[in-house]
């Protein structure tokens, strides 16, 4: 909120300031719906816990499978949340009042987008290694495996709240922010799974962990230029 200087003109906020009341204002919305993030991480534990039922309980088989079906867990518990990230905003017309606002929208987006995995996608990096213990991964795959989450998971909100911008106010939204943002979620997949995978056949995995560090800053420095493009289209 603009505040009062002594002459009684109205003072913007700084841009710091600004990001920081946009990462308190996700958080405390989020921590009052406390059953969506629970939901996030019930079907994180639930998908890893269901594999031992479906594919075998032979710990050897779990353990060469953990990386890509916790890797496969976490983008899909990911996914859940991406229509909530501006479809509230969007209703309640706070979004037009970011519009407005003087601060950029991109760094505001960032803002929304690091709450967003403050809630989603961070739990799912602190859960993964009592899942990884139960698939049978050691304790070197189990560290590696959070890196490569805290690493990747970042990514997948940002790329995710493309897909959210893009189809908001849409009918059937869900769906097609899954179809858009899927494909692109591939090659974090990919490099993710495979440094741990190398870790536990012995093999060099520092340039997966690269990749995944260059996906991050990419995505860091396009995604919110592209998501508040869209979310200026889909306002008007």
């Amino acid at each position: 909120m603009n505040g009062i200087n002594e002459t009684g003109a109205a003072v913007q906020p700084s841009l710091m300031s600004a990001w920081r009341a946009m990462i308190l204002r996700d958080l405390t919305l989020a921590m009052r719906r406390r059953a969506d993030v629970l939901t996030t991480l019930f079907f994180f534990i639930i998908v890893v816990s269901l594999f031992p039922l479906g594919v075998s309980p032979e710990m050897a088989v779990l353990r060469e499978i953990a990386p890509g079906v916790i890797w496969v867990a976490a983008l899909l518990a990911s996914m859940l949340s991406l229509g909530r990230l501006f479809s509230d905003d969007f209703q309640d017309g706070t979004l037009e009042q970011m519009l407005l606002l003087p601060q950029p929208l991109s760094v505001l987006v960032l803002a929304k987008v690091l709450a967003h995995w403050l809630v989603s996608g961070l739990p799912l990096v602190l859960l993964s290694p009592l899942l990884g213990m139960q698939l049978g991964l050691d304790g070197e795959a189990i560290g590696l495996l959070m890196l490569t989450l805290l690493l990747g998971t970042p990514v997948l909100s940002l790329i995710g709240s493309v897909g959210a911008a893009l189809t908001l106010g849409v009918r059937g939204g869900g769906v097609l922010v899954s179809l858009l943002v899927l494909p692109l979620y591939i090659p974090v997949l990919i490099f993710g799974t495979g440094a741990v995978d190398a870790a536990t056949s012995g093999m060099e995995y520092d340039g997966h962990l690269s990749l995944l560090g260059a996906f991050l800053v990419l995505a860091a420095l396009l995604a919110p230029l592209a998501t508040a493009a869209a979310l200026r289209i889909s306002a008007e």
